[in-house]
């Protein structure tokens, strides 16, 4: 049991690394990498997952999302694009692989339908109300 806390751990810390780099880089996505942290610290301690859950890299890219209450398109945005140019990348690099971009480019759709249509749109908490 003390070796799979101490992985989960090592990769909860990896997780904020990595999410804090996306946070501040166009090209590395933040989102993943802070759902494994908060998915990590769940898993292995009750102190450093009421830490991470109290920051604002979490607070401000993933604490709606794992209350189910949606994301902002801007993140979604963000998130499509990132993802797009990666996989792009592994696209083009597979073009001697018909079956690699087959199956890269179902994931990219899959991906993009599911951010679009698979996950609640919400406005930013500091966005004016338009009058109804």
């Amino acid at each position: 049991m003390k070796i799979k806390k101490i992985v989960y751990i090592t990769l909860g810390c990896m997780g904020v690394g990595l999410g804090a780099l996306g946070a501040v880089l166009p090209l590395l996505p933040a989102f993943p990498f802070l759902l494994l942290a908060a998915f990590c610290f769940g898993r292995s301690s009750d102190k450093l997952h009421t830490w991470f859950i109290g920051t604002k890299l979490y607070k401000d890219n993933l604490e709606s999302y794992v209350q189910g209450r949606g994301m902002t398109a801007r993140t979604k945005v963000r998130i499509m694009i990132t993802v797009t140019i990666l996989m792009s990348i592994g696209f083009v690099m597979m073009h001697r692989v018909p079956v690699g971009r087959i199956v890269l480019g179902c994931v990219w759709v899959f991906h993009v339908l599911y951010f679009a249509f698979g996950v609640k749109t919400i406005r930013p908490e500091n966005a004016p109300m338009l009058p109804d």
